[in-house]
């Protein structure tokens, strides 16, 4: 008897560990933006593997993460809501599945210090990522509101380390970057000026979301993978000293570093996300559609209703 139940018993532990090792495995395209850094938090504090996945991580350009999509190398990706529109318009069909992060001055123009407003920026050199991707929208909006194209300037494709590295060393009038790059030019100011942020032009937004196919597949995946971002911004709350080291290593920072360029940017829990799925979001998709239409970016928008899956934030 004793030794059926000890049977019994090394079985259970068994399957118990089966289960336990039994992790789905998803791959997620992303970048070294501070918004997503809860996505490396999650990872390396393993809060992802509690809930039953085994994510990697990988850096890839935003101008290349669709190719990634495309070809299955990647399942699902972080990136800007206006990001989705393009891919989904160009054939490359993913869903947004949850908000991660609103931009509040993390996205910005760097100037040389003559230039002393943006309409000034005409015939002159700036330095941003390929058409298709948020620095290159973010340039073209800030130029909209300033009554300029990007056909008035000549755009020299940079990433935004790279962009922010070459102003630091004298190139180009002007370059769009982000957090933590653009502390790169806060904290070197005799390369010159921010001279408008998104707190000048709120309009950068990242959500994260995955291939339809994947999502069909693997629905408890993706509320694994939406609880576990909420997860990470809750230990970003209880734990900020240990979450800042975690999330400034992913990017060569010091908390203390990390913790400065967070400043400039929110991210976004479950209620943020339910309110900005039933009207943001649309609202500001329309206007994000006729300006990509604009910049012959896309030719036919697609049905927001169609990009989106709300059911994982309810």
């Amino acid at each position: 008897m004793r030794k059926a139940l000890a049977v019994m018993f090394v079985a259970s532990l068994a399957a118990l560990s089966a289960e336990a090792i039994a992790q789905t495995k998803v791959v997620i395209g992303y970048s070294g933006w501070t918004g997503f850094a809860p996505l490396t938090l999650a990872r390396d504090a393993e809060i992802f593997k509690k809930n039953g996945l085994d994510v990697e991580l990988k850096k890839i350009p935003q101008k290349d993460r669709h190719l990634a999509i495309a070809s299955g190398d990647v399942q699902c990706a972080a990136t800007t809501v206006e990001t989705w529109i393009i891919w989904n318009a160009n054939g490359v069909a993913t869903k947004q599945i949850f908000q991660m992060d609103k931009s509040y001055g993390a996205d910005g123009m760097v100037v040389r210090s003559n230039v002393q407003k943006i309409a000034d920026l005409k015939g002159k050199t700036v330095a941003a990522s390929a058409p298709g991707t948020a620095p290159y929208f973010t340039l073209a909006w800030f130029l909209k509101k300033n009554g300029l194209s990007v056909k008035d300037v000549t755009v020299v494709n940079l990433e935004p380390a790279a962009a922010a590295q070459a102003f630091v060393a004298g190139q180009n009038d002007a370059a769009m970057t982000y957090e933590p790059y653009l502390s790169t030019v806060r904290s070197n100011p005799q390369a010159g000026k921010i001279i408008a942020t998104t707190l000048d032009y709120p309009m950068v937004m990242d959500t994260f979301g995955c291939t339809p196919k994947f999502l069909a597949d693997n629905p408890k995946a993706a509320q694994a993978l939406t609880n576990s971002y909420f997860e990470a911004l809750e230990m970003i709350k209880s734990d900020p000293k240990k979450s800042y080291e975690i999330m400034g290593a992913d990017v060569k920072q010091t908390g203390a570093e990390f913790e400065s360029s967070a400043k400039y940017l929110r991210w976004q829990d479950k209620a943020a996300n339910q309110k900005f799925f039933t009207g943001e979001l649309q609202e500001f998709s329309k206007e994000a559609a006729a300006l990509l239409t604009e910049l012959g970016i896309i030719k036919k928008t697609p049905d927001t209703n169609t990009i989106v899956d709300t059911s994982f934030i309810k």
